[in-house]
């Protein structure tokens, strides 16, 4: 579909974006929940940043 990297380098990233090899199987009508699980999970990851030391430094 796309040459995007299979994962971001974040476990907590990876995890929500995970549930969206589920479009694959899924109805069209059944994605949004779908795309509403994983956007909640990639604000959990972005919410927990400032609990986790930076890598970056």
């Amino acid at each position: 579909m796309t040459d995007l990297p299979e994962e971001t380098g974040d476990e907590r990233a990876d995890a929500a974006l995970g549930g969206l090899a589920q479009l694959g199987t899924l109805p069209v009508s059944a994605h949004v929940g779908v795309f509403e699980e994983v956007f909640t999970g990639l604000e959990q990851a972005l919410a927990s940043v400032d609990d986790t030391p930076d890598r970056h430094r």
